[in-house]
């Protein structure tokens, strides 16, 4: 129970419309993943910082997103041959924007991110893609608001991150 309300915070979170209206994220199945990739990210920072019960519950919610991955490629038609290289093209995926983003927050680097972000949400368009800098300054916003929440809220699935209004 605890892991699907949070997982299901999160989705709900990755859903907001202001980031596809107003920071310029793509309302398309990966522009999806790529803010359901975002929230996940700023959650396990979060949780890497939390004691046991938090980094298993944040365990649990990696697992949970994978199989939703596996369920929408194969609803997507993709037969069973196909599935184990999305998934591990879509595990590359996460696993190297947990590195970018990671790296550029750590280092409080803001225009790193944006680019890091523009690079992965937009990788057709290239410099003619849309700024990224006002997704990216939500981002520190999120991650410093979920650092002062209270470790109860992790532990009971309760933690939601502070979406934009658009």
């Amino acid at each position: 129970m605890i892991v699907e309300r949070q997982y299901g915070a999160l989705t709900a979170a990755a859903r907001t419309p202001a980031f596809y209206l107003d920071m310029n994220v793509p309302d398309t199945v990966i522009g999806r993943f790529e803010m359901l990739t975002i929230m996940l990210i700023l959650y396990f920072r979060r949780t890497a910082k939390s004691p046991r019960s938090g980094q298993e519950i944040a365990q649990n919610i990696i697992d949970a997103f994978f199989e939703d991955v596996d369920h929408s490629i194969r609803e997507l038609g993709v037969g069973d041959p196909g599935v184990p290289k999305r998934m591990k093209k879509l595990a590359g995926m996460y696993y190297g924007r947990l590195e970018s983003y990671a790296a550029a927050l750590d280092k409080n680097d803001r225009e790193a991110l944006a680019a890091a972000l523009k690079r992965n949400i937009h990788p057709e368009e290239g410099e003619a893609a849309p700024s990224m800098q006002a997704l990216a300054d939500w981002m520190f916003a999120a991650e410093q608001a979920l650092a002062a929440l209270d470790e109860n809220e992790i532990e009971t699935g309760m933690a939601r991150l502070a979406v934009p209004e658009n």
